[in-house]
């Protein structure tokens, strides 16, 4: 069973020295990371503050950074958070991640399970 996921942030966390870090990870949530966040007083006042949590206790690493806070999630630019956003709900859903495709060659259209489609750029 794949338990990591790899990642391509669109816009990436830029560090101290002006660099851009957009190759990352992120592991399967368990039990535990859906239940604690929602102990916290943050998400008590803010229930949308529990996907910034969600995220810190998942994502493993985004570019030289493995220690993931939620300071370092909440400095992501929005569309890098709306991207891991997506990318824990796919790889954290019920296995029913199926979409529709058509062959660009043909438009035949089947289904795909989104689950083990890699991260990435699309149409680069």
């Amino acid at each position: 069973m794949k338990s990591e996921y790899a990642f391509t942030l669109p816009r990436g966390l830029v560090d101290s020295a002006g660099g851009v870090h957009r190759e990352g990870t992120m592991r399967l949530a368990t039990a535990r990371d859906e239940i604690e966040p929602l102990r916290s007083v943050e998400v008590r006042q803010n229930e949308a503050y529990l996907t910034v949590l969600l995220l810190a206790r998942t994502v493993t690493q985004i570019g030289e950074f493995t220690e993931i806070t939620p300071e370092l999630i909440e400095s992501l630019f929005a569309a890098d958070f709306d991207h891991l956003q997506r990318l824990y709900e796919r790889i954290n859903s019920d296995g029913e991640a199926v979409g529709v495709v058509a062959c660009p060659a043909c438009s035949n259209e089947f289904e795909v399970d989104l689950t083990e489609i890699e991260d990435g750029r699309l149409g680069e």
